[in-house]
């Protein structure tokens, strides 16, 4: 049997729930202003793949700095995030996971650049 390939999909947690948006995980390390956990529907908190307050401070979601902050982020994931990417991957192979973030910058945070990592790993290559 063929295993089919992870379906990882990215929202901002202010956007509503949907259905199709499969497992909800949130990717971050700090709980997002003014939702309630019902708001929110979650079905994981995985704050061991969020960026270190560290890295997060530096970056400020400045897309000048978008490439230095994917290279520190991924070699932060390659050094402390496997138990955690290894249930994202195992739960993306039963169906869509939707990375949740509250960035206001949807092209330059930590969960797009997360997703990325991941598809990296599934096909065997690095960023």
């Amino acid at each position: 049997m063929r295993k089919r390939t992870p379906d990882i999909r990215i929202k901002r947690v202010y956007d509503p729930p949907e259905e199709q948006d499969g497992a909800r995980v949130l990717v971050d390390r700090l709980w997002p202003r003014g939702l309630s956990k019902e708001a929110v529907a979650l079905s994981l908190w995985l704050k061991d793949v969020a960026p270190s307050p560290e890295l997060r401070a530096g970056f400020c979601h400045d897309p000048r700095h978008w490439e230095e902050f994917r290279r520190r982020y991924f070699a932060e994931l390659a050094g402390n995030g496997g138990e955690a990417l290894s249930q994202l991957l195992a739960l993306a192979q039963n169906g869509p996971v939707t990375l949740l973030y509250a960035a206001r910058d949807t092209e330059h945070n930590n969960a797009v650049a997360l997703a990325s990592y991941l598809s990296d790993s599934i096909k065997g290559t690095k960023s």
